[in-house]
């Protein structure tokens, strides 16, 4: 487990990328990469959900991952077809219009959650899902190259850094 990041004199980081996942189809898992380019008003490059619309990424903490696994389903980081996934941060409690820089890239929460019109195969293997949940979505205001290993910041709506609640018992991928 990578140590929890602190906090310093300008921000506050709140915490980091475990993994990046893009595919080229909707429906499947996500491939995860070590890095990819963010690119402004549109998304991750070569991710099939990339587009001008309000959903351009999805983020999830690997604490609801690890709660997937807790229930004995074996999960990994892109499988909820989530794009970043993150460590240390309470993204289900972040609330829409926060801003979150990682690397050189700002993101801006646009969506908690989403309906999940049909049931997936995780959902039918644990008679439960996170993603729908704990799943949050956002646009890119800034583009920039990211990586696993980023130092996630969480802003608020006036663009202050701010705490977050701090989840504990994270894992690795």
């Amino acid at each position: 487990m990578l140590e929890q990041p602190h906090a310093n004199s300008k921000s506050t980081i709140s915490g980091r990328v475990v993994a990046i996942s893009t595919s080229t189809r909707r429906g499947i898992p996500k491939s995860n990469r070590d890095e990819v380019r963010l690119i402004e008003n549109w998304g991750l490059e070569g991710d099939i959900h990339a587009g001008d619309w309000h959903r351009q990424v999805s983020l999830l903490a690997m604490e609801s991952v690890q709660k997937m696994r807790d229930k004995g389903v074996p999960v990994r980081p892109g499988a909820f077809a989530e794009n970043i996934t993150t460590e240390f941060i309470d993204i289900p409690n972040l609330t829409i219009g926060t801003r979150v820089t990682i690397g050189d890239s700002e993101l801006e929460i646009t969506q908690i959650g989403k309906e999940c019109h049909q049931k997936c195969a995780i959902y039918y293997r644990a008679g439960d899902c996170v993603m729908p949940r704990e799943g949050i979505f956002a646009i890119v205001k800034r583009g920039g190259t990211i990586k696993i290993g980023d130092d996630v910041v969480v802003h608020d709506e006036q663009g202050e850094s701010k705490h977050v609640q701090i989840t504990t018992g994270a894992v690795g991928s």
